[in-house]
């Protein structure tokens, strides 16, 4: 089946889906955080009630806008991770519950070998297929070793997040088989089945540098941030940290490699691949699971 053939097949988030909502608040508080937009301003925005918002907003991230307008948008971000505070701590300083656990998706990963790196996918089959996630449209990667890919994307950009995925291992087979990728979909984007003794297989197909960043990503607990500098000390690479922003770029495991946790040395939420629309949902997305936990 060919890639274009496959895009049509796939499933997508419907018009008017909660993540567009989301996204659109989410847009909305990251551009005018200055004047802290009331919930009836970002309503009015969005085109929903007050009421509406409120209601679908908590539902899907865990906390009300005004609560996440406080925890997560960039001028808090910057002013409390550069005092060093975690992004929980943070949270919490700002009046959110506390948990009494922490939630994290549990994972078991594995490298491929310097050589089969160098093929650039040659020998290796990856299907793959586009799934509804929390934050738009996810497409998912598996070899027959484990979960290898994961990206998203807008609707209508499919195609160039197909492109940009498969042009990391260009020599590879591609198959579009959404039975093979939807139970990796199902357990990526449900925080009730990140469970330690059921762990995500993944395998990092990377160069020895890059492998051993996404490791130290793997490391940065769920509502805590680091910055490249010190994922540079981490790894004994000190003074590489752009070396470390470019191998956290490459990430191809979004989410569940957590690059979104990546920050800059100041705290501020830098570049992130798929947007930092998304890096800033994926974070509120984090801190309302740590509030709704035990």
């Amino acid at each position: 089946m060919n890639v274009q053939t496959a895009l049509l097949q796939r499933d997508v988030t419907p018009e008017g889906s909660d993540y567009e909502v989301v996204r659109r608040v989410i847009e909305k508080i990251s551009l005018d955080y200055r004047d802290q937009p009331s919930l009836e301003e970002i309503a009015g925005e969005v085109g929903d009630t007050p009421n509406g918002l409120q209601k679908l907003f908590t539902r899907w991230a865990g906390l009300s806008p005004k609560a996440f307008l406080q925890a997560v948008t960039l001028d808090h971000a910057r002013r409390l991770l550069d005092s060093g505070m975690p992004l929980l701590d943070a949270a919490l300083e700002l009046g959110m519950s506390g948990p009494g656990r922490l939630h994290d998706l549990f994972v078991t990963h594995e490298a491929v070998s310097p050589g089969e790196y160098k093929a650039r996918g040659a020998g290796l089959t990856m299907r793959y297929g586009f799934h509804l996630s929390p934050f738009g449209q996810a497409l998912v990667m598996v070899t027959e070793r484990g979960l290898a890919g994961l990206a998203f994307c807008d609707p209508g950009d499919e195609r160039a997040a197909f492109e940009d995925m498969a042009s990391r291992w260009p020599n590879a087979d591609y198959e579009e088989d959404m039975a093979a990728t939807a139970p990796y979909a199902a357990r990526v984007f449900d925080p009730s089945r990140w469970r330690a003794e059921e762990p995500l297989r993944v395998v990092l197909i990377g160069t020895d540098f890059q492998v051993r960043v996404w490791d130290a990503l793997l490391k940065i607990p769920m509502g805590r941030a680091c910055a490249y500098s010190d994922i540079a000390e981490r790894i004994g690479k000190p003074t590489a940290s752009r070396a470390v922003g470019a191998a956290v770029g490459a990430n191809p495991v979004s989410f569940v490699v957590p690059c979104h946790r990546a920050v800059g040395k100041s705290g501020a939420l830098t570049g992130y691949h798929w947007g930092l629309t998304r890096k800033r949902a994926i974070l509120g997305w984090e801190a309302g699971q740590l509030s709704q936990a035990d």
